[in-house]
């Protein structure tokens, strides 16, 4: 049985998405995404292990000067922010993605927070752009391997250590996905 049959996860909002290892892809290659939205209209996540190298105050006009980095979400509205967090209702209007895990809300709030300091970088994650897929089209994916599936791990959605979130989260899924975690990004220099 082969690594691919042996994960059998469900897709659903507040999954991780890990692309297989040799996907060869600018935005998904080695790429973990959290699912924000998935319903009869497609699906929303944003790409947790691409950060940008500029923090949220030097895109946004008048925002409070803070260490929250920005991540590229994906390759879809690209000039809009988004983001991800713990907070819950302490940001009115956020919109539930699993148990202690929303995305948006009000943006003035967050501004407040973040100039007084109330918001760490382990409760919020900001996104230029989102991953996204039309009607069933994720599905088909998966039908075709592209993505393996996880459980939510708020520890990994918000760890700073990016260029290793791909091989921690394969190891997330079990001992047999060890050896994959470990795979070279380009098997012909090993």
């Amino acid at each position: 049985m082969s690594l691919f049959q042996e994960n059998k996860l469900e897709i659903k909002q507040g999954r991780l998405l890990l692309s297989e290892p040799f996907l060869d892809d600018n935005y998904f290659k080695r790429a973990v995404v959290v699912l924000a939205e998935l319903n009869e209209k497609g699906s929303v996540g944003f790409i947790l292990n691409k950060p940008a190298d500029m923090n949220v105050h030097e895109v946004i006009p008048d925002f409070p000067k803070s260490e929250h980095r920005i991540y590229f979400g994906g390759p879809v509205q690209r000039d809009q922010l988004f983001y991800i967090h713990t907070l819950g209702e302490v940001i009115p209007n956020s919109i539930p993605i699993a148990p202690g895990l929303w995305w948006l809300g009000d943006f003035e709030v967050v501004r407040k927070m973040i100039e007084q300091k109330e918001i760490g970088q382990q409760e919020m994650r900001f996104f230029i752009g989102y991953s996204g897929w039309e009607p069933n089209q994720l599905e088909t994916e998966m039908t075709k391997k592209s993505w393996f599936v996880a459980k939510m791990n708020r520890d990994l959605i918000f760890d700073p250590d990016s260029k290793e979130l791909w091989s921690k989260a394969m190891r997330s899924l079990g001992k047999e996905f060890s050896p994959m975690a470990n795979f070279p990004l380009d098997p012909g220099l090993n």
